[in-house]
């Protein structure tokens, strides 16, 4: 998508919640426009109101709307309907309702409550969506497709089943023998011979298969990019130009967004920091985790902020509304990490229904007599200074891996400790120690480049996908840098234990290290672990190894394997391979990454110096600080600046107060 040059400021807009009252209408068009707001998606929730019965069809509110956003300069994310189908689809057509996993179909209710998989529902969904293609495509305040809203859930019917065991049969070659051995389905007594056999996990059947888990999970991923892909059919066909996206949910792992991400335009994300809630420096830190997430999906180029709240939400146990300041940081902060737009749910509270307190630019006064609108316009002007932003990327030198497939491996097998595991947990402990230093880290799939990194790290990398092996050989031989931690490369895509000593095969001379054992780790029993003179706890788990020409660096200090490595670091060709053997929530990721940057020659983006309570990111040629902590903080600037919010140069040492910011050039 090129970028637009300027930020797009909207959000989810409904109007045909006021189809009763349409006057309203004219007073959003005159406050979006008083809000700096220049679009707005709508037609998420309409299905209803478009076709109130099966091939009965009435635009005319959408008709107006668009009408109405194109006379005042707003543009359009219009959007397909499918996530909320009307009453009269699901009583005529009850097979497009889910099962659950208890077997017992759903009734009609909710939102996304249909099966993936119904010839039924394809077709009417892709009726809709052509209609709406035909109708506007060739209207001017048109400017992007928002398919659907926030996908999730599964369903477990008849249909659904079928489904699946076609997808096992490409996904073996029709070949059961393959699968049950793939499946190690000797053990038990389980051994298939019949894909009739095969059916999806469930609590009151098969649910200690982790290779029938896995592949349920694909199948439920697939099935949902199978669905997309069959609602955008007739907006590429009839819309070629106009850019289409989905809004993704942080790290929802019901899809493999790194594979969804691969069919849209550009990459959205719904954001909702409970800053008000948590600790807000520990929030801040946490959420650039999932914008280098949304960016690194779509190969580094610009995200979209598809939903935040610019006050409060409403589904938490508690609910607080966020202090002055807090919207703009946050939104900014989303910017700063590669966001071309702020958007929020929703421009004007609903009145009724599940989400009328759930925050909003418009409250219930419905007017722009309140602290929310005020901040969102005073908003909407930093981002008209922002404009030649939209398109710029972040360079990084270092990645993660976080890998959605991985996710569920580590979570469906039984070992070691079954209580904490937490894999995105720990891809983000490990991402953090970056961010904070003021150096950009992507956060990347297993198989995504790696050669344009010069440091690239692996938490709990538990399974290798076919070929990844290679490519960290590869990597490291040609000069990278490779950080393991503890339980890597112990299964292949099916989650077989590879055969032959830990980690798989080459990947031992890579490392220069055998992995005899592992064990969990029970709370009140931690170990301890040396490096470079400082003691770490060993915490949840961690590896009995082995060096086979590493480099020890640091040693378990208590357990009956006192003495032996617990940190290593391998010369491999021209690059460096490190192993940390345990896992610690303190002190330990921290200093290990300082000598992690020494050893890889990288330094931080920018050399402007500050504690690192202030997070500092710079994209493109704008820099960003931000103040999360509940303390003032300073910062020393290496150069004239010029403060774009400020219009003024800046220089020497700068103060950030509380919900602080500062976009320099």
């Amino acid at each position: 998508m090129k970028p637009l040059g300027y930020i797009v400021h909207g959000g989810d807009y409904n109007p045909d919640q006021w189809i009763n009252t349409p006057h309203i209408w004219d007073e959003d068009m005159r406050l979006m426009k008083e809000a700096g707001i220049n679009s707005a998606t709508v037609g998420i929730f309409a299905w209803s109101l478009i076709e109130p019965e099966e091939g009965v069809y009435d635009f005319s509110f959408l008709d107006t709307i668009l009408d109405k956003m194109n006379d005042n300069g707003i543009k359009a994310v219009l959007a397909t309907p499918s996530g909320a189908r009307p009453p009269w689809l699901s009583q005529k057509y009850p097979e497009v309702l889910r099962v659950e996993e208890t077997g017992i179909r759903n009734e009609f209710g909710v939102r996304h409550n249909h099966c993936l998989t119904s010839p039924v529902y394809r077709e009417k969904v892709r009726n809709i969506n052509r209609l709406l293609a035909e109708r506007y495509k060739d209207h001017p305040a048109l400017q992007m497709w928002h398919i659907s809203n926030e996908y999730s859930g599964e369903c477990h019917c008849e249909l659904c089943q079928e489904a699946f065991r076609e997808w096992l049969k490409k996904e073996y070659d029709n070949d059961l023998e393959k699968l049950n051995f793939k499946w190690w389905n000797g053990f038990w007594s389980h051994r298939v011979t019949d894909w009739s056999q095969i059916s999806s996990p469930k609590f009151r059947g098969e649910n200690h298969v982790p290779a029938l888990k896995l592949c349920w999970s694909r199948f439920v991923s697939d099935s949902h990019i199978s669905f997309f892909e069959n609602e955008i059919a007739p907006l590429r066909e009839l819309t070629p130009s106009i850019p289409i996206t989905t809004n993704f949910m942080g790290v929802y792992n019901g899809i493999n967004y790194q594979e969804m991400a691969k069919k849209l335009d550009l990459v959205s994300y719904d954001s909702y920091p409970p800053f008000e809630i948590e600790d807000s420096l520990e929030i801040g830190r946490e959420w650039t985790f999932y914008y280098d997430i949304y960016r690194s999906m779509g190969g580094g180029k610009p995200f979209f902020l598809m939903e935040s709240s610019p006050s409060l939400v409403n589904w938490r146990d508690v609910n607080v509304i966020p202090e002055p300041g807090r919207h703009a940081q946050s939104s900014l902060l989303a910017v700063a990490h590669g966001a071309d737009s702020v958007q929020y749910f929703q421009w004007r509270k609903s009145r009724g229904g599940h989400e009328k307190f759930h925050g909003a630019v418009i409250d219930h006064i419905g007017t722009n007599e309140t602290r929310v609108f005020r901040e969102v316009a005073s908003l909407g002007e930093k981002l008209k200074k922002l404009g030649d932003i939209t398109g710029s990327e972040c360079k990084s030198q270092v990645a993660v891996i976080c890998d959605w497939d991985n996710s569920h491996a580590t979570e469906y097998f039984h070992g070691f400790n079954n209580k904490r595991r937490d894999y995105f947990g720990e891809c983000e402990k490990w991402h953090r120690q970056f961010s904070i230093r003021g150096i950009s880290c992507d956060v990347i799939s297993e198989t995504d480049d790696f050669t344009k990194y010069a440091l690239v790290i692996a938490p709990f990398m538990y399974m290798i996908k076919d070929g990844v092996k290679d490519k960290i050989k590869e990597y490291v031989e040609n000069g990278g840098s490779f950080v393991a931690t503890y339980l890597f490369a112990v299964t292949d895509t099916d989650d077989m234990v590879f055969y032959g000593g830990l980690p798989a095969d080459e990947l031992k001379e890579v490392f220069g290290i055998w992995a005899e054992e592992s064990s969990g780790i029970p709370e009140g029993k931690e170990g301890t672990a040396e490096l470079c003179g400082k003691t770490y706890k060993t915490e949840v788990v961690l590896d009995v190894i082995h060096s086979r020409g590493a480099e020890v660096l640091g040693t378990y200090t208590s357990g009956f394997y006192k003495g032996q490595p617990a940190v290593t670091r391998n010369a491999y060709g021209k690059g460096k391979a490190y192993y940390t053997a345990f896992r610690n929530d303190g002190d330990f990721t921290d200093d290990f990454c300082e000598m992690l940057i020494k050893d890889a020659g990288i330094t931080p983006d920018t050399g402007i110096t500050a504690s690192k309570e202030v997070l500092i990111r710079k994209r493109g040629e704008h820099i960003f600080l931000f103040n999360f902590s509940d303390k003032i903080q300073t910062a020393v600037l290496d150069r004239v600046y010029f403060d774009i919010f400020g219009e003024k140069e800046v220089s020497g040492e700068i103060t950030l107060p509380l919900c602080g910011y500062l976009v320099l050039k």
